[in-house]
């Protein structure tokens, strides 16, 4: 038995939130039918990572017929994740409080930009729009060259993807309990602004603004960023007074120590511009094979594929190779949640939209797309 095996998820998002968290659900052992458009070509439908261990019908929920199959669908299937705008499964016929009255233990999530009530429930947006409507952008970046343009999705995924999954596993520990399911409106812009949670108090409590490069995290003291000699760079994190005392030792100044930890601005700023000039006098690999020895919070900034192969994440089991359906395998990112009594089961790749339609719709599907 698996961990989420008594949960059956209808998915019908097509963007990154949703997908990443039923994803999540299905490396944990959820059964996972995505949805998809019987024509069309969404940004993540033939994603194999994203879809994998899903099955997959195709729907034109245009069609009566096809909302019919869903409703019946809802009788087993008794979560759904959604990624509408506000009011499309309702005029669909798909809606919260139709289903409900189908199977009165169905919870169902939606994932929008500015979630269901708000002056701005219906308006478009993406990943760069919500982080920067939460605040998080204006203090993160330069002064010199503005917010910082980030590779990853954080709204969409720490935002959506990752609060969805908690709504949902709460929902159902709820539902366990009171036999009741219910409704989950997840907000992206909501989510990241929860994401504010260490530097809020500075505002909400002290009324000090926050401002990029001016505080502990975000570049005004040497936490930061480091170029080499070679033109890459490393991390320094070294907070606590005896990392800190190792990261002197580490550039060959420790009698710095005493400024490191002063709290004078002037004296902060002269001890980050030493820190600078002292990862510019060697190089990436010279800054590596010191830093390896000593436990000072500072580590190289890896490319993706330097990640891919570093001996930490060889350890943990972060890469998989996963069976695809022509007898062959592909290799993904790992599940990263580890526990004692369960292994995830990666099933398969992601399938081709329309795969499981005989399987899970029955024989008069299977030509249909």
């Amino acid at each position: 038995m698996t961990l989420l095996s008594n949960l059956k998820i209808l998915d019908f998002s097509t963007l990154l939130p949703g997908p990443f968290a039923t994803l999540l659900l299905a490396d944990l052992g959820a059964d996972v039918i995505r949805v998809e458009r019987p024509s069309g070509v969404e940004a993540w439908a033939m994603d194999p990572y994203l879809n994998r261990s899903k099955q997959s019908i195709t729907l034109d929920l245009k069609k009566q017929e096809s909302i019919e199959a869903v409703k019946k669908l809802v009788e087993e299937y008794d979560i759904v994740l959604e990624q509408f705008r506000p009011g499309v499964m309702e005029r669909l016929g798909l809606g919260y409080e139709t289903l409900k009255q189908i199977n009165p233990r169905l919870i169902y999530c939606s994932i929008t930009g500015f979630g269901q009530t708000g002056p701005y429930k219906d308006r478009p947006g993406h990943d760069l729009n919500y982080v920067s409507m939460a605040g998080l952008s204006s203090y993160s970046g330069t002064k010199k060259e503005g917010p910082a343009k980030n590779g990853i999705q954080i709204a969409d995924i720490a935002g959506g993807s990752m609060h969805a999954v908690a709504g949902i596993l709460a929902a159902a520990l709820y539902r366990e309990q009171t036999g009741e399911g219910q409704y989950i409106d997840i907000s992206m812009t909501d989510c990241a602004f929860t994401l504010n949670a260490l530097s809020a108090p500075t505002y909400l409590n002290d009324g000090i603004d926050l401002e990029p490069e001016a505080m502990l995290l975000n570049g005004g003291t040497f936490y930061d960023f480091y170029e080499t000699k070679d033109g890459r760079y490393f991390s320094v994190g070294s907070l606590e007074p005896v990392f800190r005392k190792r990261l002197c030792e580490g550039i060959g100044r420790p009698e710095l120590f005493e400024m490191s930890m002063s709290q004078e601005p002037e004296q902060i700023r002269e001890f980050k511009e030493i820190v600078r000039e002292a990862f510019l006098t060697k190089t990436f690999a010279e800054w590596h094979d010191i830093f390896t020895e000593i436990e000072a919070c500072v580590e190289p900034v890896l490319t993706f594929a330097e990640a891919c192969e570093h001996p930490h994440m060889k350890a943990r089991g972060m890469l998989v190779d996963v069976p695809n359906v022509h007898g062959g395998s592909e290799r993904q990112i790992a599940c990263p949640i580890k526990f004692s009594s369960f292994t995830p089961n990666y099933k398969y790749v992601g399938l081709s939209p329309g795969a499981s339609n005989e399987k899970i719709l029955g024989e008069q599907w299977k030509s249909k797309a």
